[in-house]
């Protein structure tokens, strides 16, 4: 019985040895399928993160076109609405001129009938002078032939307060020479008085249109040369003309600066008074 039982002790121990070595084979087989499904769930998750990152950056760069796309629009419809609000400015700006092109007309038809009528003065047609016209030269001053008359040029900003119909300090001196020299060279020709003015909106309340201002500029020189003596008042008359004729273009600031005058203007008619 005692060899029996030593017997049965190492087959007992031999068993449970046998036992142990499937249960650590089975553990250990468990524990690689887990660390295999930890490496393969660590390599979505990066992926996962990657595509991730991926979408983001497409995302942002989306974004980034967007706000760019939307600048542009926001940029053409600024410009467009510019160039509406200068067609329409133009427009205006047409059918103002046309307006002050048909009052100027009226009014010097109005003129020249008021003329003829007159007591005072008759004016004489005679453009077989227009040849004989001399020409006059006065330093610092624009004289054209135009035609069949001289025209002398006097810039309405060197004669007048900006926005105001008051003289500045130096017009009236420059009109004295001026007026003077026209007065000695043309002591009997008709001499027009004609305000021009460039196209820019006007800068002050003064006025309610270009043509209103370039007959008062007009009028202004008449008197004061009329005061000043150097011309008798049936020898001048006024004409305005608004921005109907400019010299220059009115795109710059140099040509509206010499469209905005006041021309002394030297007909061939004489004048001539009534026995």
């Amino acid at each position: 019985m005692r060899f029996c039982a030593a017997i049965l002790i190492p087959a007992a121990l031999f068993a449970a040895g046998l036992s142990g070595c499937a249960q650590n084979r089975f553990a250990t087989s468990q524990n690689a399928a887990a660390q295999q499904q930890q490496a393969a769930l660590s390599r979505q998750l990066e992926e996962a993160q990657a595509r991730a990152v991926a979408l983001d950056r497409d995302n942002q760069q989306l974004q980034t076109m967007l706000a760019q796309a939307n600048q542009r629009a926001k940029i053409l419809e600024d410009q467009m609405s510019v160039v509406q609000r200068q067609l329409t400015d133009t427009t205006a700006q047409v059918a103002q001129l046309q307006k002050e092109k048909e009052e100027a007309e009226r009014q010097v038809k109005t003129l020249n009938a008021s003329l003829q009528r007159s007591g005072s003065v008759s004016i004489q047609p005679n453009n077989s002078l227009s040849q004989a016209l001399p020409a006059v030269n006065i330093p610092g001053v624009q004289v054209r032939r135009d035609g069949d008359v001289i025209r002398v040029e006097l810039p309405a900003d060197q004669l007048f307060e900006p926005g105001i119909l008051q003289f500045r300090p130096d017009a009236i001196p420059l009109l004295t020479a001026v007026g003077a020299e026209i007065a000695r060279t043309y002591p009997n020709q008709m001499i027009g008085v004609e305000g021009f003015t460039d196209s820019g909106p006007l800068r002050s309340n003064t006025w309610k249109n270009h043509l209103q201002m370039s007959v008062s500029w007009a009028a202004a020189v008449q008197d004061a040369l009329v005061s000043q003596g150097i011309f008798p008042a049936d020898q001048l008359f006024v004409v305005g003309h608004g921005a109907s004729h400019p010299i220059m273009s009115n795109a710059t600031e140099a040509g509206r600066l010499r469209n905005r005058r006041v021309e002394l203007v030297v007909y061939p008619e004489k004048r001539s008074s009534p026995g």
